[in-house]
């Protein structure tokens, strides 16, 4: 659906927001292999409220167990998220 696809490439997080995002990703290796990793992404920026920051740090590793997810990564700065930092996070597992 093309309207959805527009609304995906408009949508940002709020700059002040815990978010969890688990995402599929193609990632082609070095080598030419391809494999579509499940990665968790926390994001936790600066200025959150330090409630929520704990809620949601507790829950995460409950989360990701029960996933059962092996890529994990966090960021404290929602402009991070670029697909430039995840093939660089992703690059530590060639």
């Amino acid at each position: 659906d093309e309207s959805l696809k527009e609304k995906l490439k408009k949508f940002r997080f709020r700059k002040e927001t815990n978010n969890f995002i688990v995402y599929s990703y193609k990632y082609i290796h070095a080598d030419g292999r391809v494999s579509y990793p499940l990665c968790f992404i926390f994001s936790s920026p600066m200025g959150c409220k330090p409630e929520q920051q704990m809620m949601y740090a507790g829950s995460k590793n409950r989360l990701v167990q029960a996933a059962e997810l092996t890529k994990v990564f966090e960021t404290r700065n929602a402009d991070d998220l670029t697909e430039e930092w995840l093939k660089n996070q992703l690059a530590f597992f060639r």
